[in-house]
């Protein structure tokens, strides 16, 4: 056995602690997730990195990291064994230009990760990539883009995000697209555009995965109707549950079962607790107040931090996280739920689900629940797997019908 897969071992193996508000994990549990496929649908590691000057020697992930919630000592011992890892840029690019520039770069530290790390970590970009990597114990390592805003209107950078390693986008982030409306800004649309059913459409020939968070409904709904290969929800919960515009409602729900795809559970609090849901969407009043107000963005992010201090988010439980997990196989199927953390792009998270480390307890939870270790595969990561497999296959058979899109957005 390789030594990093006697690390992987022994750190899952000797990882329980009640201390922090979580269950400890039992023997049958760690024996369970271990044999599983964890693939986590989103972490925003990159964007942290960003902000300490893309600096691996100032943010060293290869040691435990005394703040924020991802390092590779606590990426093995959550049993991680394939990651999605996000390159988000701010949503305001899209107006102030940069957006394809600062993404490349979100990319480049993705790149400069795996090759740093290498005993942890390899690019993967297939299915069988991520069973590969994961079988000679290391972390199956995709790119996923936090925003059709990274492409800025342009079908033929898409396919270069793709041809770079991207294997999905999310189609929004914050605000509306000139072809898509967001779930946190005013309908302008009604859903996609032909533009954006066009990206739907193209995104279906190249293999790529849609990402219906941070989308509207009425965007999830049209998406649902034009896409051609699963979906996924990267990092979204259940509205019914926690209505937060962030969440998906079980009308789509089951539209997503139809189609195939996943939705893949989120963990801030603000998505998972519905009095945080309600101060969630208060901040959002806020923000786009403050936007709207203060135009130095240090100006306004202080004022937004500021505001964030004086109304601090009540924290949600994982028996709540596990609650969103058991709606969503209820209402869509086992077959359909999957797990999105969102670590490092979260301020809070639930108690008993700080950081990395902490996925067992999932398995945990759902064990305690009465989930067979077959269905609890499927949720830690087999249902994505799957989805990205027909995504490739459903790639192959439209690209015998249709060339490459050349529709341009005026």
């Amino acid at each position: 056995m390789k030594t990093s897969m006697l690390l992987a071992a022994f750190s899952l193996a000797t990882w329980a602690s009640a201390e922090d508000g979580g269950p400890v994990v039992s023997e049958r549990a760690r024996a369970i997730h271990a044999a599983g496929m964890l693939i986590d649908g989103h972490n925003d590691l990159p964007w942290v990195v960003r902000e300490k000057e893309f600096d691996f020697a100032k943010h060293d992930i290869g040691r435990r990291v005394d703040h924020d919630h991802t390092d590779i000592p606590r990426l093995r011992a959550g049993g991680v064994k394939g990651q999605f890892w996000s390159v988000y840029v701010p949503a305001d690019l899209a107006k102030t230009g940069g957006a394809m520039r600062a993404t490349m770069e979100q990319i480049d530290v993705v790149y400069r990760m795996v090759a740093r790390y290498p005993d942890a970590f390899e690019m993967a970009l297939t299915a069988d990539d991520i069973e590969r990597i994961a079988g000679a114990g290391k972390i199956a390592s995709l790119i996923g883009i936090e925003g059709g805003h990274s492409i800025e209107n342009s079908i033929g950078a898409l396919r270069m995000f793709h041809r770079l390693g991207a294997r999905y986008m999310t189609l929004t982030h914050s605000d509306n697209l000139d072809w898509a409306d967001s779930a946190t800004d005013d309908p302008k649309h009604g859903g996609l555009t032909e533009f954006g059913e066009e990206v739907v459409r193209e995104m279906n020939r190249l293999g790529m995965l849609v990402d219906i968070s941070h989308v509207s409904a009425e965007t999830m709904r049209d998406v649902l109707r034009v896409a051609r290969a699963p979906v996924i929800a990267s990092h979204s919960s259940a509205f019914a549950l926690c209505p937060h515009p962030r969440n998906v409602p079980d009308d789509v729900l089951k539209l997503v079962a139809a189609n195939g795809g996943v939705v893949m559970v989120n963990f801030y609090c603000g998505f998972i607790e519905p009095s945080a849901a309600e101060l969630s969407n208060q901040w959002r009043e806020v923000r786009r107040k403050l936007r709207a107000e203060i135009a130095d963005r240090a100006k306004y992010q202080a004022a937004l931090d500021a505001w964030e201090k004086e109304h601090p988010l009540p924290r949600a439980k994982l028996s709540q996280v596990l609650d969103h997990i058991d709606h969503i196989a209820k209402v869509a199927g086992v077959d359909h739920v999957g797990i999105g953390s969102d670590f490092d792009g979260i301020n809070s998270t639930p108690i008993g689900l700080e950081d990395v480390s902490t996925f067992p307890r999932i398995t945990q939870g759902l064990l305690d629940r009465g989930y067979s270790a077959e269905s609890i595969h499927k949720i830690l990561g087999g249902n994505v797997l799957r989805a990205l497999r027909r995504a490739e296959q459903a790639a192959k058979s439209i690209e015998r019908e249709r060339p490459p899109s050349l529709i341009v957005l005026p």
